[in-house]
């Protein structure tokens, strides 16, 4: 297809813009742009459509919603001044862990010369991550003692399979195996009062959680405890390596794009994530990128592998067939034979 000058085919606009056509899509979907057609039916991007999207690109860099961003396309810059502050908060938050890494990089590098020793211990709770960290053991029961690596662990790793997969017990090891790593379970939703408590008793925590609150809100989740929770969890600064058990346990399916979203915002130079999941919304094969992936662990008890997120990939189509919407999951949660089908069952080869 060739485009008279100056209009660009949407992968030529994409690329030009920084985002995906698959992006673009989305906000034609939202009605924020509205791209021209050729008489073949194809998009096509003039310079207006191309001031506008850039427009969109930029406010979405500083961290707004689509609502927002459709705010200020149409006049209403006073959503920006909340919107920019709780995002300078963020900035300076980000700035002050760096600052305080750095610090703590300076204080080893310091004992070195001077002789002093520090335990391993010591440097993984000092340093959160560096990439390249490996991960190796020999697998528990229910399987044989296989031997598990990881020789790249990215900042954000999720653990999926059908149920009774061993997907728990392969989090917990992992959690149990990386030194600084802390393991968030289930009963963290039984524990309101206990969230509750040490909040009240640490300022400067409970401010983080609420601006991440208010952020994650702003981009369409539900304000909810599980969420607040959760938000706990990553805002804390002790352990090195996150271990989450069904990250999407209490959280709608908006809560739960807005979510994964944001993680993927954080994901460069950030501590690991290892998020168990069966959520489409969660794991969104299509929108991986390269901050991200995925241990598939197999019906009747295989060796967890590495899955690449493509299709044809060996263990892809595992993956995918173990994925349900939050709506499905919710069925099946229920006992809804409707759902029947919606999820991978032991049997999945």
């Amino acid at each position: 297809m060739s485009l008279s000058a100056p209009f660009l085919t949407a992968s030529e606009a994409a690329g030009q813009l920084g985002v995906s056509a698959k992006t673009l899509r989305l906000y034609e979907k939202h009605g924020m742009i509205a791209p021209g057609r050729t008489a073949a039916g194809w998009r096509c991007y003039g310079p207006a459509e191309m001031a506008r999207a850039g427009r969109i690109v930029a406010l979405r860099a500083l961290g707004l919603g689509l609502a927002d961003v459709a705010r200020v396309l149409d006049g209403k810059q006073r959503v920006l001044e909340p919107v920019l502050a709780n995002h300078q908060a963020s900035l300076e938050d980000q700035a002050r862990r760096l600052a305080a890494t750095i610090e703590k990089v300076r204080t080893l590098r310091t004992d070195l010369a001077e002789n002093r020793t520090s335990t391993a211990d010591d440097i993984a709770h000092m340093i959160k991550w560096t990439a390249g960290m490996r991960l190796t053991f020999s697998l528990p029961w229910p399987w044989g003692g296989e031997k598990f690596e990881m020789d790249d662990i990215r900042p954000l790793n999720y653990i999926t399979g059908p149920l009774g997969s061993g997907k728990t017990r392969l989090a917990r090891t992992i959690a149990a195996t990386l030194p600084g790593a802390a393991f968030l379970g289930l009963e963290r939703l039984a524990d309101e009062d206990a969230a509750q408590a040490q909040l009240a008793g640490d300022a400067d925590l409970r401010s983080r959680v609420d601006r991440a609150m208010t952020e994650l809100v702003g981009n369409g989740a539900t304000g909810s405890t599980a969420l607040r929770i959760l938000l706990m969890a990553l805002e804390s600064d002790g352990a090195s390596v996150l271990v989450i058990d069904m990250v999407e346990q209490g959280l709608d399916e908006a809560s739960q794009k807005a979510l994964i979203a944001d993680l993927r915002r954080r994901a460069s130079g950030a501590r690991p994530l290892f998020l168990m999941t069966r959520s489409r919304a969660i794991l969104d094969l299509a929108a991986m990128g390269p901050h991200e992936t995925v241990i598939l662990c197999p019906a009747n008890h295989n060796p967890p592998i590495n899955v690449t997120p493509r299709p044809g990939a060996s263990g892809y189509e595992a993956v995918s067939t173990c994925l349900a919407s939050p709506d499905a999951r919710a069925r099946l949660q229920r006992g809804d034979p409707t759902a029947r089908g919606m999820s991978c069952s032991r049997s999945q080869p």
